[in-house]
């Protein structure tokens, strides 16, 4: 079992902030939150070694690369074969994600496409053709708000 770490208000503003433009330049984070700049420097380390940080990244317009189709599939799958099903989904350059879930669905996958045509190459000629898949169910996202995480003190 993981021990819960603590972490302090500085952190949690660090987090938030980094979290809303992981670019932001230590000097300007320090101007933002009144904290001397070697401060915020060693405590953005600090958190990084305790792995609260997993990495810095970048959020991409999708578009502008030509994807135009965003979609989620429910897969119930073969228990026997899960391992098999789970090293193809990742062999397909199409899926962005693999979930293994409660509910109806052993898993849900994640995947984009150029269009719908697209798409249903990918379900029907790629993930439907993978050994030990029972059955599918595609969601297909229309519209998407993303928020941003709000981490309390707690």
């Amino acid at each position: 079992m993981i021990a819960l770490q603590r972490f302090d208000e500085l952190d949690m503003k660090l987090i938030f902030e980094l979290t809303k433009d992981g670019s932001i330049s230590v000097p300007i984070l320090s101007k933002k939150l009144g904290i001397n700049a070697s401060v915020i420097y060693s405590r953005i380390k600090r958190l990084i070694k305790k792995k609260l940080i997993k990495k810095f990244t970048i959020v991409i317009d999708d578009s502008l690369l030509g994807i135009g189709v965003k979609a989620s599939i429910g897969i119930n799958r073969d228990p026997k074969l899960k391992d098999t099903i789970h090293k193809k989904m990742l062999e397909t350059p199409d899926v962005l994600s693999i979930s293994e879930v409660t509910g109806r669905f052993d898993m849900i996958v994640d995947i984009h496409a150029k269009n719908l045509e697209a798409l249903h190459s990918i379900v029907i000629e790629k993930i439907g053709k993978i050994d030990g898949i029972i059955n599918m169910e595609t969601f297909v996202e229309l519209q998407k708000t993303d928020k941003d995480p709000i981490y309390s003190i707690d």
